[in-house]
């Protein structure tokens, strides 16, 4: 992502010094060509006028570009990885449930003891053309929180999001938000209203407690350091099933297919 930033800098750099270049020789051949001096200094002043107009049409048009290009879903403007051929051929898989595959990274050799925050543990998913767990039946809730318990992980991130960021602003159908604006960023699927059961599910997924002692999702840690808890986690034995956090913990993380 760096380097692909560079090169847009750069290019733009490139393109600007050739604007200039070409304003030089606009204006050299201008100014020699035998006319009338103030008609010559008129259309040499329109000239730069139309091309300080156009470079800065340019510039603008530019940086729109890359801040829609930018995600403001996450933290710094970092972007959802690509996958990668090679890895999606040789992605691993460990259980499969309804057609989908899963994995979880402290299961394989390469990513054993990795520890991402929530994006960066999308990607890692994104690049066997795969995504983090979006958990939108009970059976399969069961199935990744007991996963969670028998690896004796502390907590996994899932695809869980807070829609908290461009473009949720209007959704009245989100409101209030930390009841119905949550999704699982994998799929698309909104997640059930948290202040109840799922539709058809025995239990609530939510955490009853949390560091205040007060229902999930809370955003308890926005009340401490200013830091919006905008990902859903599974925890193990902590607060007891989901619990939103800060996107920047760095967790283990499960995928699915």
């Amino acid at each position: 992502m760096k380097q692909n930033a560079y090169l847009n800098n750069f290019l733009f750099l490139r393109m600007r010094h050739y604007l200039l270049l070409v304003a030089v020789a606009t204006v050299a051949t201008v100014s020699t060509a035998p006319a009338d001096e103030a008609e010559d200094d008129r259309q040499t002043t329109m000239m730069k006028k139309d091309l300080v107009e156009t470079t800065t049409q340019m510039m603008k048009k530019s940086l729109e570009q890359q801040r829609q290009k930018t995600s403001s879903v996450n933290d710094g403007g970092r972007l959802l990885s690509l996958p990668n051929a090679e890895s999606c051929k040789n992605r691993p898989k460990h259980f499969e449930l309804n057609g989908h595959w899963y994995f979880l990274s402290s299961n394989t050799t390469e990513h054993k003891d990795a520890k991402n925050d929530w994006l960066d543990s999308r990607n890692l998913c994104r690049k066997y053309c795969m995504d983090a767990v979006s958990i939108e039946t009970e059976e399969e809730n069961e199935i990744v929180f007991n996963l969670v318990k028998k690896e004796r992980l502390p907590y996994i991130w899932t695809s869980g999001r807070l829609c908290n960021f461009k473009g949720c602003e209007d959704r009245e159908d989100l409101r209030p938000l930390e009841v119905l604006g949550w999704f699982w960023s994998a799929s698309g699927v909104k997640v059930s209203p948290t202040n109840k059961k799922p539709e058809g599910w025995e239990n609530q997924p939510w955490s009853q407690t949390g560091h205040f002692k007060r229902p999930q999702p809370d955003n308890a840690e926005f009340e401490i350091n200013e830091t919006t808890e905008a990902c859903l986690a599974v925890l193990n034995n902590v607060y007891k099933v989901y619990e939103n956090c800060s996107c920047q913990y760095f967790n283990y993380f499960s995928i699915v297919l």
